[in-house]
């Protein structure tokens, strides 16, 4: 596991979240013009000779296909070459300034988004920690600052591995430059994710708050557009958590998102925001490659899907579990507590003292034990690892009593017991929507 996968703490989220760009009638000095341009007039490309070396390859490679093409062809090729030639060297000098308009001015720059909950886990060192916020924080402040160069004008493909060399020439720190160039990680399924903390939560910031924004103003991407291309986006904020293992509330995200923006967002849009989110996730998990089953899916989502750290495990512990040759034993035990009880409109207490059989009593002995049990949030195999020695006496109760008892303090007690069995899968899966329940 990643080192710095874990949970990202709720308060020191909110806490940079209040610091991240100012109030919303500021939110246009966090645009790449006014926050990139400090870097913009400093920074030189590094790569110059880079570029030179790779220009004189162009044109050698040019040179030997040059017989294929019309001189029409040949003369507007070249003048393109001229034209980005000169662009790639005034790019090469120190820039005088930003150039209005040509920035990417949909999206906020210097997200401070989750920038304090960078990297944090438990045990360690509150030295380490400040180092870890101080990259993030410094790196989400100048991620879109190369946004504003003519070289990613040119070549928009280019973004963040610019902002890299630019950081770098500028004297960034290395572990800025570099979070700089992965916040844009993953920018489709199969590609590489982010290896740093930094990293990855200016990434999720930067997310959230397009994802966020988009929907608060009506521009949730249609069946055949996607002009903001918020499919990636989702798919990346998911893939980011969830691959990497860590623990984050994408409801709560969107809310802290929500907050900053310059114009309301209402809770349908929020709903919908994370529906979507959710619905690539979901496409990600059904993809062929990955092999799960579309029921176990299902059943993980229904309790977890705002947390897609916590559905890949599920997922994973969760198709192992539906494979064993005993699964046919384990899921209709758990089934017989749910049916009868899921129609009740009443959530009944139990009373040890009104217990009048022995199969009660060893109920409740073993129930006990199975709610004591040590559990991580959302294991499915903890939870399976806790309701394994209930299985036998689930099956004796069945046997000995009736259940629907005509005296109704027995019947309450009875139907009490099975509401807490069917309690304990809450937060983990809904196994009602699995094969064979």
């Amino acid at each position: 596991m990643p080192a710095f996968a874990g949970e990202l703490p709720e308060q020191a989220v909110a806490h940079a979240m209040r610091e991240r760009v100012g109030p919303i009638g500021q939110i246009a000095a966090a645009t790449p013009v006014s926050r990139g341009g400090a870097l913009a007039r400093r920074g030189q490309i590094c790569i110059a000779a880079e570029l030179r070396a790779q220009a004189r390859q162009d044109r050698l490679a040019f040179r030997r296909l040059r017989p294929r093409f019309q001189p029409r062809q040949i003369r507007g090729a070249e003048q393109q070459a001229r034209v980005l030639a000169r662009r790639c060297r005034r790019d090469a000098r120190p820039c005088r300034g930003p150039r209005p308009g040509r920035d990417d001015a949909g999206r906020a720059a210097a997200h401070r988004l989750l920038a304090e909950g960078a990297g944090v886990g438990a045990g360690q060192a509150r030295a380490v920690l400040r180092q870890r916020d101080a990259v993030a924080r410094r790196a989400a402040s100048l991620c879109k600052a190369d946004l504003v160069t003519n070289m990613v004008v040119e070549m928009t493909s280019l973004q963040g591995i610019m902002g890299r060399y630019y950081a770098l020439q500028s004297g960034e720190p290395e572990a800025v430059a570099q979070a700089i160039w992965e916040h844009y990680l993953p920018r489709s399924a199969g590609d590489a994710l982010p290896a740093t903390s930094a990293g990855l939560v200016v990434g999720l910031a930067d997310r959230l708050d397009t994802l966020a924004g988009l929907f608060a103003a009506g521009l949730a991407p249609t069946g055949t557009k996607d002009p903001f291309a918020q499919r990636r986006a989702a798919l990346g904020l998911a893939l980011s958590l969830g691959l990497k293992g860590v623990d984050f509330d994408l409801r709560q995200g969107l809310q802290m998102a929500a907050e900053e923006l310059p114009i309301p967002a209402t809770a349908e849009s929020q709903a919908a925001c994370l529906d979507f989110i959710v619905g690539r996730l979901r496409s990600y998990l059904l993809e062929r490659e990955q092999g799960f089953r579309y029921d176990v899916v299902e059943a993980v989502l229904a309790e977890q899907q705002a947390n897609p750290a916590r559905v890949f495990r599920a997922v994973r512990e969760l198709s192992r579990w539906v494979a064993r040759p005993d699964w046919n034993t384990i899921l209709p035990a758990y089934a017989r507590c749910v049916r009868i009880t899921r129609d009740q409109p009443e959530q009944f207490t139990v009373a040890p003292e009104a217990f009048v059989d022995p199969a009660e009593d060893e109920f409740w002995r073993a129930l006990q034990t199975a709610e004591s049990a040590p559990r991580r949030p959302g294991s499915v195999d903890d939870f399976f690892a806790a309701f394994l020695p209930l299985i036998p006496v689930i099956n004796r109760f069945f046997e000995a009593v009736l259940v629907m008892a005509e005296e109704p303090t027995v019947r309450a007690n009875r139907l009490g017991l099975l509401q807490r069995v069917a309690a304990l899968a809450k937060g983990v899966a809904d196994f009602s929507k699995l094969e064979g329940f």
